[in-house]
């Protein structure tokens, strides 16, 4: 490992390490024992890290497990985790309420690197999270290890796509990756969002940008732009049919699905969709409904 390598590892395993509300690291405890035997481990992420009242606020959280078919009572579950990862299921403990997503190990390192199927995982865990369980010390220094590859991922990938000075400011670099991530996924959250997640911490993104740099400067060469365009063209068709793929298939493993997508989408873009019963009990027509309408307003993008 280079001292580049040392260097970032050090920097999110520190991040990783970091304090949590008690209460999140009950909640994860309580999640990873649903999936005995298939639990490594549980990342905290997302806006509530920076919360300290979670009471009506929707927790979020990445199960990681060692096998689907372990982690699944139902073996249809871990087909569809297989095929169209994550899944995504609604949980409660003590009066908090989240949501997690489940991905094996190995999908979770295929999904924090460049050859990553979509831009969710490295995106996200590019950005602040918490590891709140583990099974062991290995599965903890497999889950550091991981999620050191989500910052990279992004520079390699971004920086192509930026001219002379910009290709080497860190936190320029983290506008523009999340910047081209949010269009390569059906997002209800308004456009400025993507700067706004590196100005909620431009020393974090400084500090973990400046050794993602260090790293790129013993790469390999980059993609020109032109190639690399088309690399972001291709992403952002494949990872909008994915996002719609996982929507259709969270109505099958989300309890009130579509009441949650609604809460969602008035949160981020500010409107006001009611929820009728008939949608309730038929979430999966009424999303192939109600999608189209929101494409049009422009609500998701």
């Amino acid at each position: 490992m280079s001292a580049a390598d040392t260097d970032l590892r050090r920097l999110v395993a520190a991040e990783l390490a970091e304090p949590v509300d008690p209460r999140v690291g009950e909640m994860a405890a309580a999640l990873a024992a649903i999936h005995a035997g298939a639990a490594r481990a549980v990342l905290f992420y997302g806006s509530c890290l920076r919360e300290r009242q979670l009471e009506g606020l929707m927790l979020d959280f990445y199960l990681i497990v060692s096998d689907y078919r372990r982690a699944y009572r139902r073996g249809w579950l871990a087909t569809a985790n297989r095929l169209i990862p994550p899944n995504v299921f609604p949980f409660e403990h003590r009066g908090l309420t989240a949501k997690y997503a489940v991905l094996s190990e190995e999908d979770f390192a295929r999904e924090c690197r460049p050859q990553a199927r979509s831009v969710s995982v490295w995106a996200r865990f590019s950005q602040p999270s918490r590891l709140v369980w583990a099974a062991d010390p290995a599965a903890a220094d497999a889950a550091v290890d991981i999620i050191a590859e989500a910052a990279p991922t992004l520079f390699a990938l971004t920086r192509p796509m930026m001219f002379g000075d910009m290709r080497y400011d860190p936190l320029a670099i983290f506008r523009a990756g999340y910047a081209l991530t949010y269009a390569a996924e059906l997002r209800a959250e308004r456009r400025q969002r993507a700067g706004s997640i590196v100005d909620a911490d431009p020393e974090r993104y400084r500090r973990i940008g400046r050794a993602a740099l260090a790293r790129a400067e013993g790469g390999g060469a980059e993609l020109g732009r032109r190639a690399a365009a088309r690399a972001w063209r291709a992403r952002q068709r494949k990872g909008k049919a994915l996002t719609l793929l996982r929507l259709l298939k969270a109505s099958a493993t989300f309890a009130n699905g579509i009441d949650y997508l609604a809460w969602k989408i008035n949160r981020h873009a500010g409107t006001r969709i009611e929820v009728r019963p008939w949608q309730r009990r038929w979430p999966l027509v009424a999303g192939l409904i109600l999608l189209p309408r929101l494409l049009k307003r422009g609500a998701i993008r």
